[in-house]
């Protein structure tokens, strides 16, 4: 049985104004306003809105252009026959032609475009969800003819039969213009503002938003605003979306579901003997929907798993991307140097579909294997493979892994994510690292307990980075509370235990109780090397950190005698471009130059400048560290051109990744005010001291150095 009508697009919902398609819309139209014969094919994930745009330009051209307009469904291989052959009839085809193709006497195919050919008025024929290729080939459905063109709508990305097809990618909108969609059909649930953070939410997909406005613009019990909206989709947010089609005239076709309209890409994959594309796709939704480095997905770790055979990897992928539902993409590199990360990116309203329908045995077993894949990739220690960029990518990913664990894996992830908060750390991106390890913490006093060793250690490293951030009191209070923690349950000697005095003397210099924080650096250098060994890692960080904070105490004379051994024992055991290694050098430049030795501080601070920009990049915070650090040496020196460069290279990039009111910030710019002054620049040194003594009384004391430096050049 033949189609109603293939005058008249038999779709869902179509939008009332079509949103950021202005591009596309113009070059469909420029090639149905030419001479035809061309074949158009857009294609794109499903529920991204083709047939949306297919059914704005059928709309014109029907109405505005005079042109024919037929419409055929192409989901099944009977509706695409049954559609076609209505077309030839629609164009003059005799029952007795059709009886003849209907019964085989005559090739349907050449039945139907036979009249299209002949057709007195020139026409658009679309072909909507094409989303099986073969079916066009096996009947010669797909040709091109002087009297019209063809559009087809399809989720599968490359084909044979597209061959010498103008292809046209249909993505998700741009986040204003989807806002606005949910804006259109709920005008009233709230302000643009709060339209866009639900757009953002539902990853600007046109199905997801469309759904989503029915579900406001149709309620009658309740009234939800878009605010609301958005907070209940954290609890279940692929049921609460397929309520809007139920809402929208009761269609609830698997097209027309987020849940399913991914399944009809999956089934059809199983069909061509891909069956592992849903395992596979089941493993991405286990991390989040950022682009994920191509190397995670490496054919010998995943066969490794269990999940995959390791030569069906590169299959099931491939098809994943074929059908629209995943895509490679490049992330950009972070700094000079590295390479662009080639990435697979799944779509997250997609990731969210699929991991409703995991259920809770399957998807333990996933989250183990996505832990176990991510774990292959992380390099053991900076410097020890893998780019910074490459790194970073990963921690979205351990991110989404916390959200997804349930039961027995939640060790493993948490152990991982605490690592991988490190690493980050490490390379500088205190945001990140703070985050990650926050989520971590978080995650294992739910499910571990609050004195779990696992828990201390994520609240660990979240102290470290609130530190990093500013934070100095928070930071003070999480590493006491952790200390006291491992004390009691641990013993005064454990490393862990000593890892906590490490981490509470950095808050505790910052906030002027140096003769508590010496104490606990003692404490730290010399138990870690005690019960770790000399050549121990973390001993040698203890040890590094104990030059800089004899210089900060005034210790001169156990500075003098201890610190040279110390840059030794990190340069012998560790490497001198070692991240530890450097700041011991970096420490020991310091308190040459604290010490009132600036001529012998000034090569030593130059070299360190020389290692950091070389190993860790011009922009890592430790490098700019070591401008300030020059900044005041070359300052002494009175080379005040060159200390007010330093200094303000210093600046620019702290307020790049700090903000101008941290501390750091803050200090670096009463140098600066002090260079000014020394270089003759009364006024600007005098504007600047006026401007930062509000933030230098604030946040860094009424008694601290620079406090008084400024207030000081207020005053001369």
């Amino acid at each position: 049985m033949g189609p109603d009508s293939v005058r008249i697009p038999l779709v869902g919902r179509a939008p009332s104004v079509l949103r950021d398609r202005a591009d596309l819309m113009r070059r469909l139209r420029t090639a149905v306003d030419g001479d035809g014969g061309q074949i158009h094919v857009l294609h794109g994930m499903g529920g991204c809105g083709k047939t949306a745009v297919a059914h704005a330009l059928f709309t014109e051209a029907v109405h505005d252009q005079a042109r024919i307009g037929l419409w055929v469904n192409a989901s099944e291989r009977l509706s695409l026959r049954a559609g076609m052959l209505a077309v030839a009839a629609d164009r003059g085809a005799g029952p007795g032609e059709l009886a003849a193709a209907h019964s085989g006497q005559r090739a349907a195919a050449d039945l139907v475009w036979h009249h299209l050919d002949r057709s007195p008025e020139p026409w658009l024929l679309v072909i909507d969800n094409a989303d099986d290729p073969a079916i066009l080939e096996e009947g010669g459905w797909l040709r091109t003819s002087p009297r019209g063109t063809v559009l087809l709508t399809t989720r599968y990305a490359t084909s044979r039969a597209w061959r010498g097809a103008v292809l046209h990618p249909v993505d998700v909108l741009p986040t204003e213009d989807a806002a606005q969609v949910l804006c259109d059909l709920a005008p009233h649930a709230g302000t643009p503002a709060a339209a866009e953070q639900v757009a953002v939410r539902l990853g600007c997909l046109p199905l997801a938003l469309t759904l989503a406005g029915s579900y406001l613009h149709h309620q009658l019990l309740e009234s939800w605003s878009m605010d609301e909206y958005r907070a209940r989709l954290e609890d279940d947010p692929i049921g609460l979306i397929d309520q809007g089609a139920a809402l929208d005239s009761g269609r609830s076709e698997s097209r027309h579901l987020v849940s399913r309209t991914w399944q009809l890409s999956l089934d059809a994959l199983a069909d061509q003997g891909l069956p592992e594309a849903t395992t596979l796709l089941r493993l991405l939704s286990c991390w989040s929907a950022d682009p994920l480095p191509l190397a995670v997905l490496a054919p010998a770790s995943l066969g490794g798993t269990g999940l995959l055979d390791s030569a069906r990897v590169e299959p099931a992928l491939r098809g994943l991307i074929d059908h629209s539902l995943a895509t490679i993409v490049s992330a950009p590199p972070r700094a000079d140097g590295e390479r662009p990360v080639r990435c697979v990116q799944v779509h997250g309203v997609l990731l969210d579909s699929v991991a409703s329908g995991v259920n809770a045995d399957q998807r333990t077993a996933l989250v183990e294997a996505a832990a176990t894949l991510l774990e292959a990739v992380l390099p053991a220690e900076a410097g020890s493979g893998g780019g910074d960029g490459y790194v970073a990518l990963l921690v979205p990913h351990a991110a989404g892994l916390l959200r997804r664990v349930d039961g027995g894996s939640v060790e493993q992830v948490v152990d991982l994510a605490v690592r991988l908060s490190e690493r980050i750390h490490e390379i500088g991106d205190y945001a990140a690292a703070l985050a990650l390890a926050q989520e971590a913490a978080g995650a294992a006093e739910q499910a571990l307990g609050a004195e779990h060793p696992l828990t201390l250690s994520a609240l660990q490293r979240t102290g470290r980075s609130l530190f990093r951030f500013g934070r100095i009191a928070e930071s003070e209070d999480v590493h006491s509370r952790v200390l006291r923690v491992r004390e009691e349950v641990l013993g005064p000697d454990h490393p862990d235990t000593l890892e906590s005095c490490h981490g509470l003397q950095q808050p505790l210099f910052r906030m002027g109780r140096k003769d508590e924080a010496l104490a606990f650096l003692r404490r730290a250098a010399d138990g870690r090397r005690g019960v770790l060994g000399v050549d121990d890692p973390n001993a040698l960080k203890s040890r590094a950190m104990l030059v800089e904070g004899l210089a900060v105490c005034g210790k001169e004379e156990e500075f003098d005698r201890t610190s040279p051994q110390t840059v030794e024992d990190c340069t012998r055991f560790l490497g001198a471009d070692h991240p530890t290694a450097m700041s011991a050098r970096h420490a020991y430049a310091f308190g040459v130059y604290r010490f009132g030795r600036a001529l012998k501080a000034e090569p030593l601070a130059r070299q360190i400048l020389a290692d950091r920009e070389r190993i860790q990049g011009v922009d890592h915070p430790k490098t700019l560290g070591v401008l300030h650090l020059l900044g005041g040496v070359t300052a002494d020196l009175g080379q005040w051109d060159e200390a007010i460069r330093f200094t303000q290279r210093c600046i620019d990039g702290r307020e790049r990744a700090l903000g101008a009111q941290h501390p750091y910030a803050i200090e670096a710019y009463s140098q600066l005010a002090r260079c000014l002054a020394g270089a003759g620049r009364s006024d600007e040194a005098r504007g600047m001291a006026r401007e930062i003594l509000p933030l230098c009384e604030r946040i860094l004391g009424p008694d601290h150095l620079e406090t008084l430096h400024a207030r000081r050049i207020l005053a001369s």
